[in-house]
């Protein structure tokens, strides 16, 4: 559609003369256009405080960093808060917690959402990631956060590749979600590094959060992807502070991890996370020693495209199964959506915290809702807006 619009010229100090156009249209500010000045902004009004909390003085040469703060944004409805317990955004980190402020196409995201309802929302930066921390390299050692073929065949266009049966159906992502695309750049664009260093990303993890909830009280935890190993380590440190977990497609499957969804062993299928959920340490009951030898995994199911087989504890071995009192405190909720590849395994989530003895577990398809065709980044995709309040609805009711 051709737009009508005036422009305002003047000259540069080259000499040359620079024209802005004085009026904006639904084309002109789709995605990054956006950043222009004659553009409306798409988000509603909010108080916005930042904080850096928790962190340690660690020796630097001849001086000393501070090392494993929390970049926290405390997020204030305008009209007051009017909800009885806030709200905990929670990233894989990539990109960082600035993803559930808007779309990569810029319409309104899940953050926003939810201050218009009356939460009080905050959103971090997971541990050296993002604007959390001052990398000491040698606690956290950097690494790429994705790659395209990562990005485009597991999240924004899986239908293209087909590795699995459902990926066909996937059609809500905003553009044709491959390099070259408007949409696809403006995501992409926003993949940071993540740490290497696991163990100390963990273990600041579950210091940092539980010590910001600490500060802010009970709370609810929306963690997306690998941001669900870090509300697992809240709910197993502090489940007193943690009123549920709200997990869209945990990226931490138990005991292993698959990237690519391929189901040729040695392709995109690897050991991961020797205590289930996460890399270091879960309060399990009887109490694991040794997780070589007392967590011992068993591979249950026949493993196809469409459903992947899971790794549970064995019954026969390592001296019995080991509980997870801790976690099971705290309400675990998941949801998932029907062309991404977690539905091929989510279901693995199912069968490990039944058998820890996690009682208390919600798993909503959006796909049994008659929600169809979302990959992983959902909350980014056309209808956002209609999976936020299947979310909202669970945490209502617990509220």
């Amino acid at each position: 559609m051709k737009v009508s619009q005036s422009f305002l010229c003047a000259a540069s100090l080259a000499g040359i003369s620079v024209c802005f156009s004085t009026t904006a249209s639904a084309t002109y500010c789709v995605g990054i256009n956006a950043v222009r000045p004659q553009c409306k902004t798409q988000e509603s009004a909010y108080y916005r405080d930042v904080f850096f909390l928790g962190g340690q003085y660690i020796p630097s040469g001849t001086s000393f960093i501070m090392s494993d703060q929390l970049y926290v944004e405390k997020l204030t409805p305008l009209n007051g808060v009017d909800k009885p317990y806030p709200l905990v955004f929670i990233s894989a980190g990539i990109p960082s917690g600035s993803v559930w402020l808007n779309t990569p196409d810029n319409r309104k995201g899940w953050a926003t959402y939810f201050l218009d309802q009356g939460y009080q929302v905050y959103i971090i930066d997971i541990t050296a990631n993002g604007r959390s921390g001052q990398e000491d390299l040698s606690k956290y050692p950097l690494r790429i956060g994705s790659t395209v073929s990562i990005h485009e065949d597991g999240f924004t266009a899986p239908e293209i590749v087909n590795p699995f049966p459902q990926s066909q159906g996937h059609n809500q992502w905003p553009g044709n979600g491959t390099k070259g695309d408007p949409i696809f750049d403006a995501f992409f664009a926003a993949t940071v590094p993540l740490t290497s260093n696991k163990t100390a990303l963990e273990l600041s993890m579950r210091a940092g959060g539980c010590y910001l909830l600490g500060l802010i009280g009970e709370s609810y935890l929306i963690a997306h992807s690998n941001g669900a190993s870090y509300s697992a380590l809240m709910s197993d440190e502090c489940p007193d502070l943690v009123r549920a977990t709200l997990n869209l497609e945990p990226g931490n499957i138990p005991f292993q991890s698959l990237i690519g969804n391929s189901t040729t062993p040695a392709v995109g299928r690897t050991t991961a996370r020797p205590w289930g959920l996460t890399e270091t340490p879960l309060t399990y009951d009887p109490p694991v020693t040794n997780v070589t030898t007392d967590l011992v995994t068993v591979e249950v199911g026949v493993d196809t495209p469409a459903l992947r087989s899971c790794f549970i504890q064995s019954n026969t071995t390592g001296g019995g199964i080991h509980t997870l009192p801790q976690i099971a405190k705290v309400p675990y909720v998941m949801f998932t959506a029907s062309a991404s590849p977690h539905i091929t395994y989510d279901h693995c989530f199912i069968s490990y915290l039944s058998q820890a003895g996690v009682t208390d577990v919600t798993w909503i398809k959006f796909g049994d809702l008659g929600l169809e065709g979302n990959g992983h980044f959902f909350f980014l995709e056309v209808n956002n807006m209609e999976l936020v309040k299947v979310v909202e609805a669970e945490i209502e009711k617990r509220s």
